[in-house]
């Protein structure tokens, strides 16, 4: 590698690494207890005991109050409003109805009421905007409360991550040459030894890191990925009622009629959530039962059936596309929420290599020798400097 290209590539290092440094180690803070969040709640809440087994087990809603009974149920809870989302567990008999003032209601404006669908009980009720510590430590993660502006300036701080880690890895190689992978020069001054440290958690955690990064960044891009499939995929299904004015209300058919419709096009899989007309991921005029696959990995895969609100019957159901798959395979990812508790303890440790990383490359820049400050050495992820 050519000194020009070693320069050029540090000061993208460089610059990338300071660029992002201070909202990573935010982004590892509040997302060290996010990794815990379903342990978390089933520790501080209290937890309800259910008799019968949920809708998936079965592939019916035998032994269950109706669809259309638990909504009427909900909305007696919330005179006035109209429902927005029914989301359902497909491993016992619990449900959620959110509901909100219109069918556009923006989420600081829904409430969510968790039923006991076996007896029609009331297991909880929550504003969204009154979900307690790990509510605010979700949205801090996702948006530091600005919304998607926030998110998207994360999505950003995110491709500078990647950027700093790609970097680093193509400096890695010229300034370690005379020097083995892994060593620890802990003779040298603290600086050189906090440097080894540094660049060794940096290559141990380099494929996490850019795991975490990249899904970050497409979760970050979720509501630009979301309105993209409703212009392009949605409204294709659903071209024949462009034109219409939204469907009132009032005019909403029955659930079941529904839910049954949609099982008879996709009888292999299990339901996972009702959107609404006139909401994110449905039409003006559907109700869009998403369904999910049985295995680990396809129960994150969604196909939504759109059935005519007013009558019932099926109008499409088509895949989700590649980039909505992308997004709903890095959600999970991105909090390890993949293989259970084991994973889960994996994926922190690794933030907390990570952090030790950022914090580390923050003390290298801010301790830098004055007669060295103007080489061209990486600072961030993976930063070290030249074998002697």
């Amino acid at each position: 590698m050519t000194r020009s290209s070693i320069k050029a590539w540090a000061a993208v290092h460089k610059w990338t690494s300071l660029a992002c440094t201070a909202f990573l180690l935010m982004l590892c803070i509040t997302g060290l207890p996010l990794i815990f969040h379903d342990e978390i709640d089933y520790l501080t809440e209290e937890q309800p005991v259910f008799g019968r087994p949920g809708v998936g087990s079965s592939g019916t809603d035998k032994g269950l109050l109706s669809l259309d009974a638990m909504l009427a149920r909900a909305l007696a809870n919330r005179p006035g409003e109209v429902p927005l989302y029914m989301a359902f567990d497909n491993d016992q008999p619990s449900m959620t109805i959110t509901t909100g003032p219109r069918p556009d209601s923006p989420g600081s404006e829904m409430t969510i009421q968790s039923f006991d669908r076996s007896t029609g009980k009331l297991i909880a009720k929550v504003a969204e905007s009154d979900g307690g510590v790990m509510h605010f430590l979700l949205k801090l993660h996702t948006d530091m409360f600005l919304g998607l502006p926030g998110m998207l300036f994360l999505g950003v701080m995110g491709i500078a991550f990647v950027a700093a880690l790609v970097s680093g890895v193509v400096l890695y190689a010229p300034f370690m040459r005379k020097l083995d992978f892994g060593t620890l020069r802990t003779r040298r001054s603290a600086r050189t030894k906090w440097l080894d440290y540094h660049n060794l958690l940096g290559m141990v955690g380099l494929a996490w890191m850019l795991v975490v990064g990249l899904t970050g960044v497409i979760n970050a891009f979720a509501v630009p990925i979301e309105k993209l499939w409703k212009a392009n995929e949605l409204a294709a299904m659903t071209a024949e009622y462009a034109g219409r004015k939204p469907l009132d209300p009032a005019r909403y058919g029955s659930l079941d009629k529904a839910m049954a419709a949609a099982r008879a096009k996709l009888p292999d899989n299990n339901p996972q959530f009702i959107a609404f007309p006139g909401g994110t991921f449905s039409s003006n005029h559907h109700y869009a039962v998403f369904f999910q696959g049985d295995s680990p990995l396809t129960e994150r895969l969604l196909t939504p059936a759109l059935i005519d609100a007013e009558t019932g019957t099926f109008t499409a159901a088509r895949q989700m596309p590649w980039y909505y798959q992308a997004l709903s395979l890095s959600r999970p990812l991105h909090f390890g929420d993949y293989g259970g508790l084991p994973l889960k303890l994996l994926w922190a440790a690794l933030t907390l290599f990570t952090m030790h990383v950022l914090g580390t490359g923050l003390y290298l820049w801010l301790a830098r020798r004055p007669d060295t400050a103007r080489m061209p050495r990486p600072v961030g992820v993976s930063a070290v400097e030249p074998a002697e």
